[in-house]
């Protein structure tokens, strides 16, 4: 259940963050596109989290500590740039896993064969922005690539062994993540960061409980109708 809760709780966690941008977005077609793909990581989550218990309690009524999301999706989006730099670092991995894990004969086997399908939108949508961004402007190719730089320390996190998702080959998901982001940022005109992935000077502690100061703001907000009205119903 370790494995379900971590990726369920990723996928929740991104989807109210990619929510935050109803009303918010750049134009009305991208108002839309963001909002499917938090549907989509809502749906897979629901799934998910209902394998480890009630899904709305584990949503609603968990204290901080006990989400075991990564530290990547629970960042602010920050600017329009900001929020594609961690679609494209996410929906890459996210991508490459289901794959892995729709291959394979586990118990997310059917989950992942179909949200696979899902991820690739989500991917595909990621990578032609980061081109639109990168290769444009002289202010959006700054934007872009001060995004990338920003979220690099929590891209190693995802390449950490999970407690039930043993048959993951991690050196393959890794080595396939950065040969896949390396190829759009070259393409983008951007440069991939410099920094370590892993190491004292990177994030990395979601799967163990311990989140970003701005994480509870986010689940303070998430959870304030539930807390406020235990078991209402509309």
């Amino acid at each position: 259940m370790s494995a379900a809760l971590a990726l369920g709780d990723d996928a929740l966690v991104l989807s109210h963050r990619l929510g935050e941008w109803a009303g918010h977005a750049p134009v009305l077609e991208e108002e839309v596109a963001l909002a499917n793909i938090a549907l989509d990581l809502l749906g897979q989550a629901r799934i998910l989290l209902s394998l480890v218990g009630d899904e709305d309690e584990l949503a609603y009524l968990r204290e901080e500590r006990a989400f075991r999301n990564l530290q990547l999706v629970e960042q602010e989006n920050g600017d329009f740039a900001h929020t594609i730099a961690r679609q494209l670092y996410f929906s890459t991995y996210q991508h490459l896993l289901y794959g892995q894990l729709a291959a394979g004969d586990g118990e997310f086997a059917p989950l992942a064969a179909k949200a696979v399908k899902e991820v690739a939108y989500h991917r595909d949508h990621a990578e032609q922005w980061t081109l639109r961004l990168g290769d444009g402007t002289a202010e959006s190719h700054e934007r872009m690539q001060r995004g990338l730089d920003a979220l690099w320390r929590f891209t190693g996190e995802m390449f950490e062994p999970v407690e039930g998702l043993d048959a993951v080959d991690t050196h393959a998901l890794q080595s396939g993540w950065h040969a896949s982001v390396s190829s759009v940022l070259r393409r983008a005109t951007l440069t991939l960061p410099e920094g370590p992935q892993s190491g004292a000077w990177t994030a990395g502690a979601g799967r163990q409980g311990l989140h970003t100061e701005s994480f509870g703001r986010m689940l303070a907000e998430m959870q304030h109708l539930h807390r406020s009205h235990p078991g209402a119903t509309w």
